[in-house]
C-alpha cells in the first residue's frame, strides 16, 4: 500500500510539473531548449482575424514573467513559437509583422532597426508560404541575435541584437498589439 501511494504521489508530481498547454489543437510544452538553455512557457494564445483562427502562439522565457515591461527587460534567450492554423503566404505574414512594427515603434526606432527589419523580412519572404501546421519559431540569443526557424530548421542568418528582438515582441505585447487577448495570454495578465 505504501509503495502504491508513493507511486501515485510521484506520478501526480511529475504530471503537475510537466503540464503542456493546448491552444486550438497545438500543444505548447511547459519547457523548451534554446541555445542549450531551458526556457519556460510564459504564456500561449490564439490569433484570430475576423472569425478565422490564424495561428497559435507561445512565448518562452528563462523564467515566467508578468507584464510587457518585465518581458522586454529580460535580456536572455527567448522563443516566439507560432503554428499556423490556416495557409498563409509569406507576404501576408511579413506584411502583418511590418504593420505591427509600425504600430509599436516610433519613427526613430523604425529607422534604427530598418536594416534588421529588411533582412528579417527577406528571410520570411523567401519561405513563399506557410501552409497550415507550419511551425515558425523566432529564437533570440544574446550571443547570436534573432533567428528564424521553420519546422525545426534554421532559415536564413541570425539578425540584430536585443533591440530588434524586443521590437518583434512588441508586435504582440506592445501598446498596440496584434490582438489584446493574445497579449494578455502571452504576458500572464
Amino acid at each position: 500500500m505504501k509503495n502504491l501511494l508513493a507511486a501515485l504521489c510521484a506520478t501526480l508530481a511529475f504530471t503537475s510539473t510537466h503540464a503542456a498547454v493546448d491552444v486550438a489543437g497545438v500543444t505548447f510544452e511547459d519547457q523548451t531548449q534554446v541555445a542549450d538553455q531551458t526556457l519556460q512557457l510564459n504564456g500561449a494564445g490564439l490569433r484570430t482575424k475576423l472569425f478565422f483562427k490564424v495561428y497559435a502562439m507561445g512565448l518562452y522565457l528563462p523564467t515566467k514573467t508578468k507584464g510587457t515591461a518585465a518581458v522586454l527587460a529580460n535580456t536572455g534567450p527567448r522563443r516566439i513559437d507560432i503554428t499556423t492554423l490556416r495557409d498563409l503566404s509569406a507576404e501576408q505574414f511579413a506584411d502583418a509583422l511590418s504593420e505591427g512594427l509600425q504600430k509599436n515603434l516610433s519613427e526613430a526606432e523604425q529607422s534604427a532597426l530598418k536594416a534588421d527589419n529588411d533582412a528579417f523580412r527577406a528571410n520570411l519572404l523567401s519561405l513563399r508560404s506557410a501552409k497550415e501546421g507550419t511551425r515558425i519559431q523566432i529564437d533570440f540569443t544574446p550571443e547570436g541575435g534573432t533567428r528564424l526557424v521553420v519546422n525545426g530548421k534554421p532559415h536564413g542568418e541570425a539578425i540584430g541584437n536585443i533591440d530588434f528582438s524586443n521590437a518583434l515582441l512588441r508586435v504582440w505585447i506592445g501598446e498596440s498589439p496584434a490582438q489584446d487577448d493574445l497579449k494578455s495570454a502571452l504576458i500572464g495578465e
